[in-house]
């Protein structure tokens, strides 16, 4: 078989002679002429290959090639030695080799190649590629054609490029144009220009697959196109949770290689129709002040989040509402329990195998998980009303180099869950201790007006029908400042209760939380009665909404966030993984799920082994189960940190 392949010999690097070796799952080479016991050894994963090329060549900045007859330079990732934000940097490492006779040179780089189409079928070849021009400090293009296309060149990857004229183009295009034959598309820009390219991705499924997206209780189809994210924007949320730091080469390289990590997604919804989709932030109150001020600020560009944030927090704000939400299994996973969804999350991989168990066909994958709108899930709801300074739901930790932990820091990406927060009416000292922690590592949920629950679906409307419920008409005029009705700041009366004993008039009334009065003599003589809610960055102009999670509803080209203290015992379970993989050849699909499901077992806490990494002839199984699952695993396996270069 090939993967029982083995190549062996001695090559010079520079000056110095090393001893390289070739198997089916690493390149490794060993300096030869050292007679101690600190011989310097360099392995690299197969499957973190990026490419192979004949004589001398650099590519970054600029490509050179220089042509020789016995050279050949293999290109890979190699991680920097120094942490960087809270994920590790990827750099494009390089190294040349000489060889004795140019046929062992073509030796080398013949196996090279068939070693990188046999351990990584799941590569992109062809990719869809979205340039914002105007996002960030507009330097979109220059970053793709400098750090980026270099990287996809010499990887064998083939682009079409498409420079952004208008707000919306990218989705547009994805809903309407032939997307045959491309395997990914990815977005230079910010967290905008992703969610441009996630509602098109999302919605282009669902056409194809006759769903309805209207509809709440509807199951979504997992969309098949993976999405990569290079960063251009002024914040790069999503990038930053899913990777770990902002760098435009570290995000290349993922999507090079293959990652892919599932991602949940929320569908918000307002009466009969869909609204939007999120994955980071659904907020209220405070967040959506801040959203709706920074609209009047545009050209003070990213500093205006800034300014608007300050003028908000000193209007003192604080609205009323009655927030229903479904929970999820407490048994799981809990927002409280310090668990960071790192590469390899076993709370994804457990939620992973519960998403996905009972499936028959791939368009009852999310049956287990379905309904939360239902009449019959009615008694499971619960209820809390009282004022709030905001009202948060978020699929992922929401982190950025702001907020290095984000709005929860235990959010998982791919759980099937979000996180609700609940701000509760307070003192301006107690919320800005709130938003403070944010930027450090203390517990911003150790208040005691804060809570924060996991859930599977919330209910937002106003209380009472009164005054909030009339203001809503005029909510635009709010928003610009207008003649909405002032609220007071008082004492809240929060009450929380089954909505099926509430039917039968009895009520369950949680722990009062109260608040000393205050005002704000400067910013609140004229605070509108309700807020808007800001869904990943767009304002939506009515209180009223329904949010669903969608369990992994879409993949990225990413891992998540390495932690790098991995162990030498990975390299084992992997193999073992590698063995389950290749017995499932001849398997069906249900006994292939089986060993695939005993394969997440092997280790707990870093899902070490990959779909990516088997041999060619049980790819096309891989890609099979791949369509079916979306285990975390298919990440691509990462290796112990004492075996990479320094």
């Amino acid at each position: 078989m090939e993967t029982d392949l083995r190549l062996e010999s001695s090559l010079w690097i520079g000056n110095k002679r090393y001893l390289a070796v070739l198997t089916g799952w690493h390149l490794k080479w060993t300096e030869a002429d050292k007679k101690n016991r600190d011989k310097k050894t360099v392995s690299v994963p197969v499957a973190e290959v990026v490419g192979v090329e004949e004589g001398r060549v650099e590519v970054l900045p600029h490509k050179s090639v220089e042509d020789t007859d016995r050279d050949f330079t293999v290109f890979y990732v190699r991680r920097s030695s120094s942490r960087t934000s809270s994920g590790l940097l990827w750099r494009l490492g390089r190294t040349q080799f000489t060889c004795p006779s140019r046929v062992l040179r073509d030796q080398w780089t013949k196996h090279l190649r068939t070693a990188l189409k046999t351990h990584s079928p799941l590569r992109p070849h062809r990719l869809l590629v979205f340039i914002n021009p105007f996002g960030g400090k507009k330097k979109g293009r220059q970053i793709y054609h400098s750090l980026v296309a270099p990287v996809f060149e010499l990887a064998g990857i083939s682009s079409h490029v498409i420079v952004t004229e208008r707000a919306n183009q990218a989705r547009d295009h994805l809903l309407k144009k032939d997307l045959t034959g491309f395997d990914g598309v990815v977005c230079v820009g910010g967290d905008g220009m992703f969610s441009e390219i996630l509602h098109g991705v999302i919605g282009r499924t669902q056409q194809e697959a006759g769903l309805c997206e209207n509809d709440p209780a509807v199951t979504l189809q997992p969309c098949p196109l993976h999405i990569g994210i290079i960063p251009a924007g002024s914040t790069d949320c999503v990038c930053y949770t899913t990777v770990g730091v902002i760098d435009p080469v570290t995000s290349s390289l993922h999507i090079v290689i293959g990652d892919s990590q599932p991602l949940d997604v929320c569908s918000v919804h307002h009466g009969p129709g869909q609204v939007r989709y999120s994955v980071s932030l659904v907020g209220y109150g405070f967040y959506g002040d801040v959203l709706a001020e920074s609209e009047k600020h545009r050209w003070m560009g990213p500093f205006r989040y800034d300014y608007s944030g300050g003028v908000v927090f000193l209007s003192n704000r604080s609205y009323r509402g009655t927030v229903q939400y479904l929970p999820a299994d407490p048994l799981m996973s809990s927002p409280r329990d310090k668990t960071r969804c790192l590469s390899g999350c076993g709370v994804c991989a457990k939620s992973t195998e519960r998403l996905f168990t009972n499936s028959s066909d791939s368009g009852s994958l999310y049956s287990s998980n379905s309904g939360p709108f239902s009449n019959d899930s009615e008694d499971e709801w619960v209820s809390v009303d009282g004022r709030f300074k905001s009202v948060s739901l978020t699929c992922m930790s929401s982190s950025c180099a702001k907020s290095p932990l984000g709005l929860s820091p235990s959010a998982h990406l791919a759980d099937g869950t979000g996180d609700l927060i609940l701000v509760w009416d307070a003192n301006p000292l107690g919320f800005l201790t709130y938003l403070y922690r944010h930027t450090t590592t203390q517990d911003q949920f150790e208040l005691p007006f804060v809570e924060v629950h996991r859930v599977k679906a919330v209910r937002f409307t106003l209380a009472g029908g009164g005054e909030e419920a009339e203001d809503s008409e005029g909510l635009h005029g709010a928003m610009d400042g207008g003649d909405g009705a002032y609220v007071e700041n008082g004492s809240i009366a929060g009450s929380q209760q089954h909505l099926a004993a509430g039917a039968n008039g009895q009520m369950m009334t949680c722990e009062d939380k109260t608040t000393s009065p205050f005002t704000c003599g400067l910013c609140c003589s004229k605070a509108p009665a309700v807020s808007v809610w800001n869904c990943d960055g767009e304002i939506l102009p009515f209180p009223e909404i329904c949010c669903r999670i969608h369990g992994q509803l879409v993949r990225l080209y990413a891992r998540g966030i390495e932690d790098g203290t991995l162990s030498k015992d990975c390299t084992e379970e992997r193999d073992e993984g590698v063995k389950i993989l290749q017995a499932s050849r001849n398997s069906s699909l249900k006994e292939k799920e089986g060993m695939v499901n005993s394969l997440v077992r092997l280790h707990p806490d870093h899902q070490l082994v990959s779909l990516t990494a088997v041999s060619k002839d049980v790819s096309g199984d891989v890609r099979e189960l791949q369509t079916h699952l979306s285990f975390p695993l298919i990440q691509g396996f990462t290796t112990a940190q004492n075996e990479r270069n320094p």
